[in-house]
């Protein structure tokens, strides 16, 4: 799994095409953090990184399905899956791997933004008056946010051997979970289950961890998405023995 894993990181970044979509999200997330007017942060009257926190699953929702594309569905276009078949090594092994790698890349990619942290916290008045532990459960929640979406984008890899219907599905399916869920349950025929169907959805758990309260729920709940997303990609797999 480690070699499946490493091999999957250097090849994507061994490519332009791994160097153009980290470019891409920091690219967006500069300009909306410092740049657009609407947006911009110092355009506001409190020092505060809500709109990099609030962009940023958008953004990772085409991010993700772009890394992940390439993954298993390529493998089967090449063939190259049925060597991996062949090998000492199970299924679970093979998604994971691929999984790891793909997460791996989006947490490189928000390395970089600590330096708007840095900006933010020296630029306030007084310096240092930036809600850290808000900001701190935010980036854990954008790396679990990020962790699910991954799975997701390897599952839509795994059920086809097109890259293009993998992105389109699994920006599909991270929409669905992150906005679908909020919208069905802001219906006003729904309101007296408003909460309860609110639980379901990836934005509310999200929400909660960037208010700074690291509340194992919501742990629990990105770790249980991740998991019945790569059983999923895995069963999608071994389904070529049934």
């Amino acid at each position: 799994m480690w070699q499946i894993f490493s091999r999957e990181l250097s090849s994507f970044f061994s490519a332009v095409l791994g160097y153009l979509v980290v470019s891409v999200f920091l690219v967006m997330m500069g300009l909306f953090v410092w740049v657009f007017p609407q947006t911009s942060i110092l355009e506001g009257s409190y020092a505060s990184l809500d709109t990099l926190f609030n962009i940023a699953p958008y953004v990772f929702m085409f991010l993700l399905p772009a890394i992940t594309m390439r993954g298993l569905a390529e493998e089967k276009k090449t063939g190259t899956l049925e060597l991996l078949f062949t090998r000492p090594i199970t299924d679970t092994q093979i998604v994971v791997g691929k999984f790891l790698a793909a997460w791996a890349t989006a947490l490189i990619a928000l390395i970089p933004t600590f330096v708007y942290y840095y900006s933010v916290y020296n630029l306030g008045a007084p310096k240092g008056n930036i809600d850290t532990a808000g900001v701190l459960g935010s980036y854990l929640g954008l790396a679990l946010l990020a962790g699910g979406f991954a799975a997701i984008g390897t599952f839509a890899s795994s059920i086809t051997s097109s890259q293009i219907i993998s992105f389109i599905v699994a920006v599909v399916i991270c929409f669905a979970c992150y906005d679908g869920i909020s919208s069905i349950a802001s219906i006003p025929a729904l309101q007296d289950y408003a909460y309860s169907i609110g639980l379901w959805g990836v934005d509310f758990h999200y929400r909660s961890l960037s208010r700074g309260l690291i509340d194992s729920r919501d742990i629990l709940y990105f770790c249980s998405l991740i998991i019945i997303a790569l059983s999923m990609a895995r069963l999608s797999l071994s389904s070529r023995n049934w």
